[in-house]
């Protein structure tokens, strides 16, 4: 008896391990997560000294992120602006801000598009994707208006 219990036990946990190991793979939206992560990475190496850990900028120098047009606005404005730089000064909500901001054309298309991303979807911004493809597009000047 005790016997057929351990069998039946070890059967058991064998075919429960079988299964599991068998289950298809659901394909998650890691992409998502990767270039959330990535977009994240970016920004804390080149964007938080300027724009601060909650995107709130410096009062008169460097704009907030949270809640501006410029970010949740016009893409193809936005990508510009990471590529060209920025050195206008620029009125949002109501503050002016003159610092210059450098270019980042170094920067990889897909990292580009990793932080604008995280930067669309962050700061209380809820704005659409940066795909690479739209930045590569505005690189290469297809897209310029």
């Amino acid at each position: 008896m005790k016997r057929i219990l351990v069998f039946s036990l070890t059967l058991g946990i064998v075919s429960i391990s079988v299964i599991a190991q068998n289950k298809p793979t659901v394909n998650k939206p890691a992409t998502k997560l990767a270039a959330g992560t990535n977009g994240k990475a970016v920004y804390v190496k080149y964007c938080l000294s300027c724009h601060q850990a909650d995107g709130g900028g410096v009062q008169n120098m460097n704009p907030p992120l949270s809640g501006s047009s410029y970010v949740v606005g016009d893409k193809v404005r936005i990508i510009g602006i990471v590529l060209n730089g920025f050195n206008q000064g620029v009125e949002i909500n109501g503050q002016t801000y003159t610092n210059a901001m450098p270019s980042f054309n170094y920067l990889r298309d897909k990292d580009v598009a990793d932080v604008l991303t995280y930067i669309r979807s962050h700061f209380t911004n809820k704005a659409d994707a940066v795909r690479t493809s739209d930045v590569t597009s505005i690189r290469s000047g297809a897209n310029n208006h």
